[in-house]
């Protein structure tokens, strides 16, 4: 297969296709955190199906249960009925989510993707709370259907679309590197102010915004720009919504099942909120999503929520043998360490290059937040975007062989979301590709120019 291959996908996909216009690649064979394009060439995958592959390519655990069951002679496909493989998922996933979530929790089997899980939650808790509007967070992404893209906060995928749901508000997250009060604002000061927005149009009778049927929030912004929000900051979430008899709905789609080094990237801050969705990871690579909820909620009516590939059979088996195996190797753990090394390593190129704003997140949900130092800052006095170098320096770690995405705004953020078995050998390489190609597109500081990345995961 050759370059005419891609041209024959580009004149024949949608215009809509999105990672396909920037990978130009046909990739053929995949290993864990490795993938292999047409041409042979081998590359560190650090996008892992936007997170969907927890445990990369081909992982022969998980492999090996599924071709076992495709062997079996068991349903492949079996709507929401009750099969072996839908028990196994289900005990396996209740044993993951923390005790006392799990005792009064009950499940949700949604369509295939994230978006329909988010939708199903939008349904259940106006349904259970006889509420409409909706609270989400600036620089929220929540899907892409009809109804989650009202309660996107990137723009730019809204605008030609009428009719969206009406009574979403947003508030203000607390991006504490572009703070949304201003330059001057810091960290803690941030978060205080964003906390008191939120208890401000819960409790102000002149907010302007009737009594929500849910705040809905991921602990991590993962396309928002892979923003962390503070153990502190979810905890008053949490005491907020509770006092105010409102229903806390985390989107767990892209940080659950290990990503953040924890199980759940809420667990960090001891919390227990009334729902989370997720999907993604969760199908251990196949499509699969849930919505995992409060069985005080369960107020809907049988058939108000379906769809013929709720529950696909495969993911289940999939799905069941990622969580087994990440609680039998005691992955959480070395994902914790592993992300150490990348971070720290990402922090040492911060100090090579000016370009590099700001490194964060956790576990092995990483962003680099990539800036124009030197030029006049923003209205709020932030320094600019940048953007177009971000663009540039992803094309070049394809060349050098690290698939890499962007995000947040202006798509200034380098994302990582490597597989969570990724190698601390791999996440050397990582930076040491990634160093190259910054070199390629943004001077260094001359004193730091021959600078490695000496950090050891501890045995």
């Amino acid at each position: 297969m050759s370059i005419d291959t891609i041209e024959y996908f580009s004149s024949r996909e949608s215009n809509a296709r999105t990672y396909a216009r920037n990978i130009q690649r046909i990739f053929t064979h995949g290993a864990l955190a490795q993938v292999q394009d047409s041409d042979g060439r081998y590359y560190i995958d650090c996008l892992a199906c936007a997170g969907a592959l927890p445990l990369g390519h081909n992982h022969p655990f998980v492999q090996e249960r599924v071709i076992g069951f495709l062997q079996s002679g068991q349903l492949q496909q079996a709507l929401d009925l009750a099969t072996p493989a839908k028990f196994h998922f289900m005990n396996e996933l209740f044993a993951a989510l923390p005790a006392g979530f799990a005792k009064q929790a009950k499940l949700q089997f949604c369509g295939p993707t994230g978006a329909d899980a988010v939708e199903a939650a939008l349904k259940l808790f106006k349904t259970a709370t006889g509420r409409r509007p909706v609270l989400v967070f600036q620089g929220a992404y929540h899907g892409m259907s009809h109804g989650t893209l009202g309660m996107m906060g990137n723009l730019a995928p809204k605008q030609a679309i009428s009719g969206m749901p009406a009574e979403i508000q947003f508030l203000p997250y607390p991006y504490t590197y572009r703070s949304p009060f201003g330059a001057q604002v810091d960290a803690l000061e941030t978060e205080r102010l964003s906390l008191a927005f939120l208890e401000s149009v819960l409790s102000d009778p002149e907010s302007g915004v009737c009594k929500p049927a849910m705040v809905l929030l991921e602990a991590i912004q993962g396309e928002g720009g892979c923003i962390p929000a503070s153990a502190n900051w979810l905890r008053q979430v949490r005491e907020i919504t509770q006092r105010h008899q409102v229903p806390l709905v985390i989107d767990e789609i892209q940080t659950g099942i290990g990503r953040s080094g924890d199980m759940f990237a809420f667990e960090h801050a001891g919390i227990t909120p009334d729902a989370i969705i997720l999907s993604k990871a969760v199908g251990g690579g196949y499509p699969l999503s849930l919505l995992v909820y409060l069985e005080k909620y369960d107020q809907w009516k049988p058939g108000a929520h379906a769809g013929t590939f709720r529950g696909n059979q495969i993911a289940l088996v999939s799905g069941a043998a990622t969580l087994e195996f990440i609680r039998r190797e005691h992955l959480l753990e070395y994902v914790r360490e592993v992300g150490e090394l990348l971070h720290q390593g990402l922090l040492e190129l911060k100090d090579r290059f000016p370009c590099i704003g700001d490194v964060r997140g956790r576990g092995l949900m990483l962003g680099m937040e990539l800036i124009e130092p030197n030029v006049t800052p923003d209205a709020l006095g932030h320094p600019p975007a940048a953007g177009a170098l971000a663009s540039e320096v992803k094309k070049t770690c394809l060349d050098e062989g690290l698939i890499i995405e962007s995000g947040g705004r202006q798509g200034a953020v380098l994302r990582f979301l490597a597989p969570l078995v990724i190698t601390p050998d791999e996440v050397r390489e990582i930076i040491e590709r990634l160093s190259r190609a910054l070199a390629r597109h943004a001077p260094a500081k001359t004193m730091d120019r021959t600078h490695k990345v000496a950090v050891e995961v501890q045995a």
